[in-house]
């Protein structure tokens, strides 16, 4: 069974920077979406980036030019390097997989993944 394992989450001061990383494993499908999502207490889960097996990528306003989404296909590892951190970036970030998409990721607000980690907590302080 595919099992996504995120790592990387902690404290970090405002203008800070974090890099998740999430360990894909038993990953069969050669056309395929992985993204990175987030939940902050009270607030709806939301898109924060998604990266296509082409390596098309797509990223939220709130975190573009700041955050960039990467994969290293020999590690099976998806990547999300965060720089210049705010606190309203604070949230329970989570990595998803999904398999089967041919020329693109679709639209960032789609959340219906198939497979999910378990979640790496990101705290941006002042």
């Amino acid at each position: 069974q595919v099992q996504l394992v995120e790592s990387g989450g902690g404290s970090v001061q405002a203008g800070g920077s974090l890099r998740l990383s999430c360990a894909v494993s038993r990953w069969t499908y050669s056309n395929y979406c992985m993204g990175w999502f987030r939940q902050a207490p009270g607030k709806n889960r939301e898109a924060v980036a998604t990266i296509h097996s082409i390596g098309s990528t797509k990223y939220a306003d709130s975190v573009k030019g700041r955050f960039t989404i990467s994969q290293d296909n020999a590690k099976n590892t998806l990547y999300l390097q965060m720089n210049s951190l705010k606190t309203e970036d604070t949230a329970m970030y989570y990595c998803a997989a999904d398999g089967g998409w041919v020329g693109g990721c679709p639209v960032l607000g789609w959340l219906s993944f198939g497979y999910w980690g378990q979640g790496t907590q990101v705290t941006v302080s002042e």
